[in-house]
């Protein structure tokens, strides 16, 4: 028996989906994670740096945990068992129905806070101390302080950082594959297996990847040069 040839044009036919579909999908989950992980990356930051201890101890915990464990190993956990603690939380008889996509966007999003919080608290400490306490000695409110002071400077600093987690974030959606859904990656193994052209899906695949990926880090490094060069 031959073994099957191989051909990149059979790769024209798939496109449409691959990108409507697939790639579409995979940006989508990557903006939501990433809007929403910086949201609440940048409270748990403001909590890490809290003075008071029973405000910065639990969002240090959260934090650790949550960068401890694999991402996967989070995807099954909230997949297979929040409907039941959602069940047992609201009294109810039988588990409590999230959905795969609302399932993966919010592991997404308590996953990736983990790594903001980090990465806008070295941002917020970043920024010099004279500039906090001169806010204080006008007699600015911490929320106010935080807002046009602090947090601005903190995120222009942190820029390059959050661009490389972003990039990380969405070569991470593609873990979605177990949830059943159909990311850009899912939509060339369908698509491959209907097929019979895996090999091509793949390098597809592998050189869109590729191609985004790398035009983000060289981005990302030349906002970083320039940051530098500002300074």
């Amino acid at each position: 028996m031959a073994a099957p040839h191989f051909e990149l044009g059979a790769i024209l036919p798939a496109l449409p989906y691959l990108l409507k579909t697939g790639l579409v999908f995979t940006l989508t989950l990557t903006a939501l994670a990433a809007i929403m992980g910086l949201a609440l990356g940048t409270l748990l930051a403001m909590a890490r740096l809290s003075p008071i201890k029973l405000i910065a101890w639990p969002a240090a915990v959260y934090v650790n945990v949550m960068r401890s464990v694999p991402l996967l190993l989070v995807i099954f956990w909230f997949y297979f068992l929040m409907p039941y603690m959602g069940a047992w939380v609201l009294g109810t008889s039988s588990p409590v129905q999230v959905g795969a996509f609302k399932s993966a966007v919010i592991t997404f999003t308590l996953f990736e806070a983990a790594y903001f919080c980090e990465i806008v608290r070295a941002g917020i400490q970043s920024v010099p101390k004279g500039q906090v306490a001169a806010g204080m000695a006008l007699g600015m409110p911490h929320g106010q302080l935080m807002r046009s002071i602090v947090l601005p400077q903190a995120f222009r600093n942190m820029t390059p950082a959050l661009l490389t987690r972003i990039i990380m974030l969405f070569q991470d959606t593609s873990l979605v594959y177990v949830l059943s859904l159909t990311d850009f990656l899912g939509a060339a193994s369908k698509i491959g297996q209907r097929d019979g052209r895996l090999p091509e899906m793949y390098i597809f695949v592998a050189l869109v990847y590729l191609a985004l990926c790398f035009t983000a880090s060289r981005g990302t490094a030349y906002l970083a040069r320039r940051h530098r060069h500002s300074h």
